[in-house]
């Protein structure tokens, strides 16, 4: 039975330099993120998150039970302030409501802004990546020709040498995916098949798809 490893806490391994690293940089990215933040950007946050805990909403049932034995003279002695149909209540509610539904939207601008610049991000380390392994691919072909090893026959796997054009890949993605899906409206595109009305969508799933500039096929 292993057991657990000396130094690490709850009997997990210690993380990696290489890992330590990354997880460092992102938590500065993420402090310094939170300190060019506005004081209401960052009350706006606290109160978001206060508003959606249980407690929040159980202090409201409290409140609203309290305050509606109170004004129906159910407590012998005590003299309603805000009888039926409570009116006072109906305004305090109401403009609750109104301040933290704007506190909300402005937390949630503050996360689609984060959530952006993360998928930015994202986007960009992808590009780098795919830049790498076509580099890479591409030196191993030179290193097999310097070595007279025969390289595939397969046209598909020299095409993975050639650099990606992401123009190429979202025109691809417009022309076939659904206009739901791409935000645009398939009417609009030219050549739709939606126009067609004897048009199968199932058979756009075996129609190849273009990957280089000039229309060709990967791997045709």
């Amino acid at each position: 039975m292993p057991t657990p490893r000396e130094g690490s806490p709850n009997g997990r391994g210690r993380a990696s330099p290489l890992l330590a690293r990354n997880v460092e940089a992102i938590a500065q990215l993420e402090a310094a993120d939170r300190a060019r933040q506005t004081a209401a950007a960052r009350l706006s946050d606290a109160i978001a998150r206060t508003v959606g805990t249980g407690w929040f909403a159980g202090l409201h049932v409290v409140w609203f039970a309290g305050w509606l034995i109170w004004n129906t003279g159910l407590v012998p002695g005590w003299r309603p302030i805000d009888p039926f149909p409570f009116s006072f209540l109906t305004l305090v509610v109401s403009l609750e409501a109104i301040f933290l539904s704007v506190f909300v939207l402005v937390s949630q601008n503050n996360l689609t802004r984060q959530s952006e610049r993360r998928a930015h991000l994202d986007l960009q380390v992808n590009l780098l990546a795919e830049q790498e392994s076509t580099k890479t691919v591409a030196l191993l072909e030179r290193i097999a020709q310097a070595l007279d090893i025969p390289l595939p026959s397969d046209s598909g796997e020299r095409e993975l040498a050639t650099p990606t054009d992401i123009r190429v890949v979202v025109s691809t993605l417009d022309s076939v995916l659904p206009g739901d899906s791409c935000g645009a409206d398939p009417q609009t595109q030219e050549g739709s098949t939606d126009d067609d009305p004897g048009h199968d969508p199932r058979t756009d799933l075996d129609r190849p798809v273009p990957d280089r500039p000039d229309g060709t096929v990967r791997g045709a």
